[in-house]
């Protein structure tokens, strides 16, 4: 059992996270996405650059963003002019997502200021810890997918 809150990983975790977050909401706000919004925008714009129309299940599961909220959002990206939903033509009930020429160019731009962020939220770190930071964070992740699977 640890003694101290400093010698606990969530808790610090939480605290970087907070922080991080913030600093993303701040970062995003004059571009005029919240960071859910930012989150499938990038991810639709990434898929698509890579020569993939996702459904919104896609999209929500590579984001790793809940369906029902992934939806919701989603629709305010298309209410804003920044993405499309397309009828799928093999299964009418499905939605292919499509970022506009609109999406498209404020896609890039957001990712360069939250990546700004991320620099700046590692820049304590030598380039060789924050190389290791960001191995041991996807190790997590991928062990936390195959969980859930």
């Amino acid at each position: 059992m640890v003694q101290q809150p400093e010698e606990s990983s969530g808790f610090l975790l939480w605290h970087v996270t907070l922080r991080w977050q913030r600093a993303v909401t701040t970062t995003l706000k004059p571009l005029g996405l919240t960071h859910v919004q930012f989150v499938l925008l990038a991810s639709t714009w990434w898929l698509n650059q890579h020569d993939e129309q996702p459904s919104q299940a896609a999209v929500s599961a590579f984001a790793g963003i809940d369906v029902k909220m992934a939806s919701q959002v989603i629709r305010t990206l298309e209410s804003k002019g920044l993405i499309t939903r397309q009828i799928d033509s093999a299964d009418s009930r499905a939605r292919r997502l499509v970022v506009t020429e609109a999406g498209a160019a404020l896609a890039p731009k957001a990712v360069e200021a939250v990546e700004a962020v991320d620099a700046a939220l590692l820049e304590p770190l030598s380039g060789a810890e924050a190389r290791a930071f960001t191995k041991s964070l996807r190790r997590l992740r991928t062990k936390h997918t195959e969980e859930q699977s």
